[in-house]
């Protein structure tokens, strides 16, 4: 077992060499100081310069940075999330007094309100106006700096839409404070973790406000909590990383053979072409990001459409692929389709020969579609 997690984290920093990491000494006004920042752009930034990209800014950078960016590589390369930009914060020296705090009203004080700012009013606008950032902002933690994050999440419009706290050692109040904000936030995401061998204090603590999320009831928070059988304090970092992110990007993934069982067979107040549509509309509303439909999510509802013989489906549903794909075959493969099983063969020759003469994608080629045509044909003696 200990051999398969030393491949895995090896496999993990070893993505990372994909695309080069950029160091940065940036200057704070807020905080009088240089700060050395890690900036891991996505593989294809530079070519896709219209594509905006979800921020991840990783306190402890030192050592939260790269793991971080191995999953974030990994997910996006199989599309389980989108292509992000991952910015770290090195905290070595400084880290306790970034996350100070007040013990009257347990905010952030000192050096701990200066570095709020620093991240509020400098490196998050400058971020943002360097890059090509999203609407969609995560911010992640360990430890001390797993509560201090928790700080802007008290804000009335927090700049962080998700919250990757791993084991935070909480301030007195906090606990009761975020269910406080829960309960009522929309469009937050906010993951949680502790495991068997955390410090007792803080496993007890995490416990504690996971019951009282439990008895929450917002749809428009997305709340997740994990406590890991047989993990310490830190190992937990590198299962509650990679579940993280699986979670806040649940809607991005492509259509599960689950979900094609389960919800897509089964739709009865709805169809399988609304159903593709609301998926891509909502994540664009959730994540920000606006994002071409996937070939295989195509599949996955024409499959449907066929299985349940809902013909009048495969219309829209060919407009709607020729739209997002208009070099391929596949939107006047479904157009041929609908006309063929609706009784207007020479609309679905024509829409047939269309798809011909263009470009071959999944399962669809050339000579199928070809075949499609000469059937229709020999059937009507053409």
């Amino acid at each position: 077992m200990k051999k398969i997690g030393i491949v895995i984290i090896a496999f993990i920093f070893s993505t990372t060499g994909y695309a080069q990491v950029i160091y940065e000494s940036f200057r704070s006004i807020k905080l009088d100081q240089n700060r050395e920042l890690k900036i891991q752009l996505p593989r294809n930034y530079k070519k896709n310069v219209k594509k905006t990209y979800p921020l991840i800014l990783v306190l402890d950078g030192d050592y939260l940075f790269e793991p971080v960016v191995g999953n974030v590589d990994y997910f996006s390369y199989w599309e389980d999330m989108p292509e992000s930009i991952v910015v770290g914060i090195n905290q070595r020296k400084t880290r306790e007094d970034d996350c100070r705090y007040d013990v009257a009203e347990y905010l952030p004080s000192q050096k701990g309100a200066e570095f709020f700012e620093f991240i509020g009013q400098e490196l998050v606008p400058y971020i943002n106006k360097t890059y090509r950032t999203a609407q969609l902002k995560i911010i992640v933690g360990h430890d001390y700096t797993a509560n201090y994050i928790n700080y802007f999440l008290f804000k009335d419009n927090p700049i962080f839409q998700g919250y990757i706290c791993l084991s935070p050692e909480f301030g007195p109040p906090m606990g009761d404070r975020i269910a406080n904000v829960l309960e009522t936030s929309a469009d937050i995401w906010y993951y949680l973790a502790t495991a068997t061998n955390d410090a007792d204090n803080i496993k007890k603590n995490l416990v504690a406000l996971d019951e009282k999320m439990q008895a929450i009831e917002n749809p428009e928070t997305h709340y997740f909590f994990d406590n890991f059988e047989e993990s310490s304090h830190y190992t937990l970092v590198g299962r509650g990383i990679p579940k993280a992110l699986e979670a806040i990007f649940e809607m991005y993934r492509p259509i599960s053979k689950k979900t094609y069982k389960e919800v897509l067979l089964t739709l009865e107040d709805s169809s399988p072409y609304d159903y593709l549509v609301d998926m891509y509309r909502t994540t664009e509303q959730l994540y920000g990001i606006k994002r071409q439909i996937r070939v295989n999510d195509f599949i996955a509802v024409s499959t449907a459409i066929e299985k349940n013989e809902n013909w009048s489906e495969l219309e829209p549903l060919g407009k709607l692929a020729i739209k997002e794909h208009p070099d391929t075959m596949l939107g006047h493969y479904y157009l041929g389709m609908f006309y063929e099983q609706t009784g207007e063969p020479k609309k679905a020759m024509r829409s047939y020969e269309s798809g011909f003469q263009l470009s071959e994608v999944a399962f669809l080629t050339k000579d199928y579609m070809l075949d499609k045509v000469n059937k229709i044909k020999e059937d009507f003696g053409w």
